[in-house]
C-alpha cells in the first residue's frame, strides 16, 4: 500500500508541474489606428525547433469598421539574426499563424494598425485577441489521440511526455549558457589581470626613467655631483 502510494506520488508531481507549465499566454487589448503607427510587440520565450501557434482574433471595435483602418501582422524573434518568421497584412477576424523557431530567443507578435482614411474626428481602432501557444500547447492532441486510436490517459500520458521533453531541453540549454558565461567570465577576468600587470610594468618603467631623467637634470644644473 506505501509502496503504491509513493510510486504514485512522483507522478502526481509531474500532472500538477504539467498543469502550470501548460498555460497558454493569452492577452487582449486594444490598438488605435495611425497614419504613422507605432508597432506594437506580445514577446514570449521560446526554445529552438518549438512549434508556435498564434490565433489572433482582430475585431474593429464599434462603431468602426474595417474601411478605414488596416491591421498587419509580424513574427519575429530577438536573437542576434533577427528572424523574420512571416508578415501578413490587413488581417480581420480570426487568424491562426503556425511556424517552427530558429532560435533560443523572445519571440515578438507584432501588430500595427494603419490608419488608410478619415472618419470624421474620430480614429479607429480593433480589439485584438492574442493567444500564444509555444511547444507542447501547440500540438493538437485530440486529432493525434483519434489518428491513434489513443485512449484518454494515453493522450495525457503523451502530452506530458512532450512537456518532459520541453524541460529537459531548456535545462540543457541553460546548462550550456551557463558554461558559456563561465568562459565569459574567465576570459575577462585574465584580460582584466594581464592588463593590470601591463599598467603595472609601464607604470615602473615610468617611475625609473624620470629618476634617470632628474637625475641628468640636477647634474647639468650642478645641484648634485
Amino acid at each position: 500500500m506505501y509502496r503504491e502510494s509513493w510510486t504514485a506520488a512522483p507522478l502526481l508531481l509531474l500532472c500538477l508541474f504539467a498543469t502550470f507549465t501548460t498555460l497558454v499566454s493569452g492577452i487582449k487589448f486594444d490598438l488605435p489606428s495611425s497614419t504613422h503607427p507605432h508597432t506594437k510587440c506580445i514577446w514570449n520565450y521560446a526554445l529552438s525547433d518549438s512549434l508556435v501557434i498564434v490565433t489572433a482574433s482582430v475585431i474593429a471595435k464599434e462603431p468602426f469598421d474595417f474601411t478605414h483602418q488596416r491591421v498587419d501582422v509580424e513574427v519575429v524573434d530577438g536573437s542576434k539574426h533577427n528572424n523574420v518568421y512571416l508578415s501578413k497584412k490587413n488581417i480581420k477576424g480570426e487568424t491562426r499563424l503556425a511556424i517552427n523557431t530558429h532560435s533560443h530567443a523572445d519571440l515578438g507578435v507584432c501588430f500595427k494598425n494603419t490608419q488608410t482614411g478619415k472618419d470624421g474626428h474620430n480614429i479607429p481602432e480593433v480589439t485584438i485577441d492574442l493567444d500564444v501557444d509555444i511547444g507542447a500547447d501547440a500540438v493538437d492532441y485530440n486529432a493525434i489521440a483519434n489518428q491513434e486510436s489513443l485512449s484518454g490517459l494515453e493522450t495525457e500520458m503523451r502530452k506530458l511526455e512532450a512537456v518532459a521533453n520541453e524541460i529537459v531541453n531548456e535545462m540543457e540549454y541553460l546548462k550550456k549558457r551557463e558554461l558559456r558565461m563561465a568562459d565569459t567570465n574567465l576570459s575577462t577576468n585574465m584580460r582584466v589581470t594581464n592588463f593590470a600587470i601591463l599598467t603595472l610594468m609601464a607604470l615602473v618603467a615610468l617611475g625609473i626613467w624620470q629618476v634617470f631623467h632628474l637625475r641628468g637634470f640636477f647634474k647639468r644644473k650642478y645641484l648634485i655631483d
